[in-house]
């Protein structure tokens, strides 16, 4: 029989409120299906690496990884974000179980090619375990995992965390129905990043493809709603963009469509 699941990627900017990230465990704890939750945190590791005097390049809300940017990310995103999202969720009752992609090889990555610009440690998924994903879910623990992969022959990759929790969902989907959500700081995309009451409720290919010929879409959320219709298009039966505070209302936010 096969089983609904759902995967809940929250950015770094909602861990970094304590308020907030209290407001989002209480929701978690709610959610009855069985989840994984993907995260971010490129607040912590652009607070670290300022402390520690290491540049930071971001190309297209995409972090470039040197070899000391990388040492960044490992300890920001597989050490404290991790972490603190862990013991947190464990005292609302959540039994939470903090990995990286590394881990057991959950998620495995390739170094990013791209001629004319060096990424550095920055790996796109290559596959996705899902027999250990749902081994775990099975008995009820809720993997959370962070951006740090590996190339399978001893390398570390900083993965872009919208991507993984994409490569996540299209796995599950090859197994049953999934509901991909994206948790960030806005009530959904926006017509006017200003104003919050512009939720843009529903989002298709050419709608998108026009935003963003517009400049009303860029930075940070072109490769989140890349990956969003990546997911639409690969089987993932839906994609949703929203605040965490709406969690449990199913009409929140901006829903994802491959229609045209």
């Amino acid at each position: 029989m096969k089983m609904k699941r759902c995967v809940i990627k929250i950015g770094g900017v909602l861990l970094e409120d304590g308020e907030q990230l209290e407001r989002l465990c209480r929701k978690l704890t709610a959610i009855k299906t069985p989840f994984v939750l993907v995260h971010g945190g490129g607040v912590f590791a652009g607070q670290l690496a300022k402390q520690l005097g290491i540049p930071c390049r971001m190309v297209d809300g995409r972090r470039v990884t040197d070899d000391n940017m990388l040492r960044v990310t490992v300890m920001a995103y597989a050490g404290w974000v991790n972490k603190i999202l862990v013991a947190r969720l464990q005292s609302f009752g959540v039994n939470a179980c903090g990995l990286s992609g590394c881990d057991m090889d959950m998620v495995r990555a390739e170094r990013r090619v791209q001629e004319g610009l060096e990424w550095g440690h920055v790996g796109d998924v290559a596959r996705v375990n899902t027999g250990m994903l749902e081994a775990l879910l099975d008995q009820d623990i809720v993997p959370v995992l962070s951006p740090i992969t590996c190339d399978g022959q001893g390398g570390l990759l900083n993965s872009n965390a919208d991507g993984i929790a994409a490569a996540v969902a299209k796995a599950l989907a090859r197994l049953g129905e999934v509901e991909l959500i994206y948790c960030f700081d806005k009530r959904g995309v926006l017509a006017d990043v200003n104003d919050d009451k512009t939720v843009i409720p529903g989002l298709t290919p050419v709608m998108y493809k026009a935003l963003r010929r517009e400049k009303l879409i860029h930075e940070g959320m072109i490769p989140k709603l890349d990956y969003a219709f990546s997911t639409i298009q690969a089987g993932v039966k839906s994609v949703r963009l929203l605040h965490p505070d709406e969690l449990d209302n199913p009409v929140a936010g901006t829903r994802i469509t491959g229609e045209e």
